[in-house]
C-alpha cells in the first residue's frame, strides 16, 4: 500500500517547485513567450502563496488546513495539465513540456500528501 508522503516531505516538494518553475522560461528557452513565461510564474506565485498560508511549520501565518494545501496542490496540477494544451502554449514545444511535468508533479505531490494526511 502506498503510504504517501508527510507535511515534512511535503516542504521540500514546495519549496524546490516555485524556483524550478519561476525560472522554467529561462532555463527551458521560452523566456520571450510571455504568455507561457507567466503562465509559470502565476504557477509559482501561488504555490508560494498557499505554501506561506499552510498550517504546517513552514507556513508563516498557518490558515489553511494542510489537507487543503494538498488538495490546491493536486488542481494546480490538473490545471498546469490544461494549460499545456491550450493553444498559446501547446504550440511552444519548451513551455508545453514544462507545463506537463509541472501537471504531473501536482498530480504526484497533491495526491501523494493527502493519503500521507489521512495517515496521519
Amino acid at each position: 500500500m502506498i503510504q504517501g508522503i508527510t507535511k515534512d516531505m511535503h516542504v521540500f516538494a514546495d519549496y524546490s517547485y516555485i524556483p524550478m518553475v519561476l525560472l522554467a522560461p529561462r532555463l527551458m528557452g521560452f523566456e520571450q513567450d510571455r504568455t507561457s513565461a507567466m503562465v509559470c510564474r502565476s504557477f509559482a506565485l501561488a504555490e508560494l502563496g498557499t505554501s506561506l498560508l499552510t498550517d504546517a511549520k513552514w507556513g508563516a501565518i498557518r490558515c489553511i488546513p494542510y489537507k487543503t494545501h494538498a488538495i490546491i496542490d493536486l488542481a494546480s496540477g490538473v490545471m498546469a495539465l490544461a494549460a499545456a494544451v491550450t493553444k498559446p502554449i501547446a504550440s511552444n514545444k519548451p513551455a508545453r513540456n514544462t507545463l506537463i511535468m509541472m501537471g504531473i508533479t501536482g498530480l504526484v505531490v497533491g495526491t501523494l500528501s493527502i493519503i500521507g494526511a489521512k495517515r496521519g
